[in-house]
């Protein structure tokens, strides 16, 4: 099965997606719906999707999830909930209700504290998602990554995926701190990551000998088992477009088996987030 594990919805005139303006984002800044990803789909053999929030809201999650009862590619979705409220414990054990939720993501880049997810006003929450079973996707940067090690230390029943391989700064070539830290979280814990986003980090004009060296890290350190690709979709229409990554990491692939590939391009995203055949 193939599975793209890593995309968004959105219709921007709902209001809650403060950072999607058209000065920032004018390739993206229009509504994105079920409709628009199925020919893309199509045409690269995806199957199935994980639909991932974009806004900061329960309101979108809520949005999100009826998007997903309508779209029939749609595995699931990884919302979003506040961590930090004194109700965030039983706010999330009720969400875990819905069989279509599989996880949960604060947008832990946005946040002005890097150490935040370390809070001990944010343990209740997470406690919650372990007892449900829910999915914890890091949506971090390179300085992040010594604070989420220290999380997967201690929350070893925690199950956490690294969003678009923790975002290193390809267009500015730096490689090495940024490799040492992912190298370590491979081989102390058992995060995932997502072979997503790289594109947009590596700016507008991008060849596959850019991408190379940071794609090339991600598959030695954590291995095709717990490397899933995703799009990023539509935000990846910044940088090229569905088709053009979807090629490119196909391509970075190409020293990876059959069944390797199978594993990044549909398996291993499958065993993460628990989806049926």
């Amino acid at each position: 099965m193939r599975i793209d594990a890593h995309q968004h919805f959105w219709r921007p005139s709902r209001g809650d997606y403060g950072w999607l303006t058209p000065q920032a984002h004018p390739a993206i800044c229009r509504k994105f719906l079920p409709a628009d990803l199925a020919p893309l789909l199509l045409d690269a053999g995806i199957e199935r999707t994980v639909l991932v929030q974009a806004a900061p809201t329960a309101a979108e999650t809520q949005y999100l999830l009826g998007l997903a009862a309508e779209a029939p590619f749609v595995a699931g979705v990884v919302g979003w909930s506040d961590f930090g409220g004194p109700d965030a414990a039983a706010r999330i054990e009720a969400m875990a209700n819905d069989r279509a939720l599989l996880g949960l993501r604060p947008m832990l880049q946005d946040l002005d504290d890097d150490a935040w997810i370390l809070r001990p006003s944010v343990a209740p929450a997470l406690d919650a998602m372990e007892a449900a079973g829910l999915r914890f996707d890091a949506l971090v940067t390179p300085r992040h990554l010594p604070h989420l090690a220290r999380l997967l230390a201690a929350r070893p029943g925690l199950k956490v995926v690294i969003d678009h391989g923790a975002k290193p700064d390809i267009a500015g070539g730096r490689l090495d701190e940024w490799a040492a830290q992912m190298r370590a979280i491979a081989a102390d814990t058992a995060a995932c990551c997502k072979l997503s986003g790289l594109v947009t980090e590596a700016g507008g004009r991008w060849s596959e000998e850019d991408l190379k060296p940071y794609v090339d890290l991600l598959l030695e350190a954590f291995g095709p088992g717990r490397l899933m690709w995703g799009s990023d979709w539509p935000v990846v229409n910044e940088a090229g477009g569905y088709a053009a990554w979807h090629s490119a990491a196909w391509a970075l692939a190409e020293g990876c088996t059959q069944a390797e590939r199978d594993l990044i391009f549909g398996g291993a995203a499958q065993a993460f987030y628990g989806l049926a055949a």
